[in-house]
């Protein structure tokens, strides 16, 4: 059943062989702030896609990508059953090796950490799963120059138990 997601998985590494996003010819020096913005779109595209190759390649059933709902800040980068335990993905991916960067498992702020709870509470509501097992994933993806990317999940990086117990007194008492 998981020999398709097998097949992928191995043919992105292969083409990630070398890294996930090449590197300019004439360094970072002359760039332009909107196409730093661009190419770092461009690496968080090829880290998702690789991430969610990963995940599908370890068990994990996606049934959604980029989750955003109106009126909300922000998305959810990728959501599957792992077992099941509904799993909201958090994917970050940092180039190694740059000085003064912080690893991909430090840039998650608190904040982020509530823009995906909240998200996450709508999913669940939306789609009538406020009773399904929950957790928060991150899936921190070093990228090297000249070598495969280095990934590394964390299950339940942090608890949304306060989250769910928040919405669920505001689903009980106020208007959603």
């Amino acid at each position: 059943m998981r020999l398709f997601p097998r097949i992928m998985f191995r043919a992105l590494s292969w083409a990630a062989r070398k890294g996930l996003r090449e590197e300019p010819a004439s360094g970072s020096a002359g760039v332009s702030a909107a196409e730093k913005k661009l190419r770092s779109r461009e690496r968080g595209v090829r880290g998702e896609t690789y991430a969610y190759w990963y995940l599908r390649r370890n068990g994990y059933v996606m049934i959604a990508r980029n989750y955003t709902a109106p009126g909300f800040k922000g998305e959810i980068d990728l959501i599957g059953y792992d077992g099941s335990t509904l799993a909201f993905v958090e994917v970050r991916t940092r180039t190694a090796g740059n000085a003064g960067s912080q690893s991909a498992e430090e840039s998650v702020t608190p904040g982020k950490w509530r823009v995906v709870a909240r998200m996450a509470q709508h999913f669940l509501v939306e789609r009538g799963l406020a009773e399904c097992p929950y957790r928060f994933d991150l899936l921190a993806i070093e990228n090297r120059s000249g070598q495969r990317p280095e990934l590394r999940l964390h299950k339940g990086a942090f608890s949304g138990a306060r989250q769910r117990e928040e919405w669920s007194g505001r689903r009980r008492g106020a208007a959603y």
